[in-house]
């Protein structure tokens, strides 16, 4: 009795704001991972209590500390230092940590349809989820907001393209590759660091273009917020009303849904390569005498590797 008001004292004297604090400081933290790579190690009561929290795992989070104890048959203390052993605070923290990451791992953990059954249709249902998503796609997208934002990067004299994680980094590139050809000077940039470092460098005449699906990460909502500071424009291609779209000067705002199939790849990453696209297409006819030079000196350059004067890709 003594040990657990001791525990239970301590625990609703820790400062709100370090428990939240720790949350944000330690997202990595994979409560899930992390009790199955512990299994072992515990005493007979803690595994008590790791087997009922992963058999269980969408009750635990509303769960007292009391009710998990009696249902584990352990002392509530054992639950509180099994929650410490996870590196939590406290039951309380361990609730906030355990309902994020099942919110997330849900639907990797549930049994979902028999991948070999759709194997014969895969081929239609990942041209189909594209369509939907560019079907939707296309009914966001307005001439108005292109011509816009090919108007802010038409009169720059520098673009940088910033995407953080695997779908925005591949588009970021792409749409640095596309533009140098029409003879910007453009670069792309994913590393959090250097997209500050190059935020700084900039000057009245660039221009910093984010691409995000979400909207959400933070380091393209500061490096907005360093470019505009030193006078850049700032253009985002990203969910509409989000925190970098209210970061940047003006937003081509794209809100699109994701199919829940965790087997299939993501198809507003080809939505944002095909947006990316247009952007250039409508910047190239902006400045036509420009663009058709700079294409005809690329193309003129590699023929001489392939010998092929006919329509291709160019660099292709």
């Amino acid at each position: 009795m003594g040990e657990s008001c001791f525990i239970f004292e301590e625990e609703i004297r820790a400062p709100r704001r370090m428990i939240f604090s720790n949350i944000m400081g330690d997202t990595a933290l994979d409560i899930i991972s992390q009790i199955r790579q512990k299994d072992g190690s515990y005493n007979t009561r803690e595994q008590r209590v790791a087997s009922y929290v992963l058999n269980n795992l969408e009750q635990v989070s509303d769960m007292s500390v009391a009710s998990l104890a009696a249902a584990c048959e352990v002392s509530e203390p054992t639950v509180i230092r099994f929650c410490r052993t996870l590196g939590c605070t406290g039951y309380r923290d361990f609730k906030i940590r355990l309902a994020q990451n099942v919110a997330v791992s849900l639907q990797y953990l549930v049994s979902g349809n028999d991948p070999e059954s759709d194997q014969k249709n895969l081929i239609d249902q990942v041209f189909q989820t594209f369509y939907v998503t560019a079907n939707v796609a296309r009914s966001q997208l307005n001439e108005e907001a292109i011509k816009t934002a090919a108007d802010l990067i038409n009169a720059a004299q520098k673009i940088i393209f910033c995407g953080v994680g695997g779908g925005s980094t591949t588009v970021a590139f792409d749409a640095a590759n596309r533009f140098f050809r029409l003879g910007f000077a453009a670069n792309a940039v994913s590393d959090a660091y250097l997209q500050r470092m190059h935020a700084a460098t900039l000057t009245p005449q660039d221009i910093m273009v984010f691409i995000s699906a979400t909207g959400l990460p933070r380091s393209n909502i500061d490096s907005a917020k360093v470019a505009r500071q030193y006078g850049a424009k700032t253009l985002a291609l990203t969910k509409p009303d989000s925190p970098l779209a209210r970061a940047c000067d003006f937003t081509i705002g794209l809100s699109l849904p994701e199919d829940p199939d965790i087997y299939k790849p993501t198809a507003s990453r080809l939505v944002f390569l095909a947006t990316i696209d247009i952007l250039a297409a409508t910047v190239a006819r902006q400045r036509p005498e420009h663009t058709k030079e700079n294409l005809r000196r690329i193309r003129s350059s590699l023929t001489a590797l392939h010998g092929n004067t006919g329509p291709q890709p160019v660099g292709d």
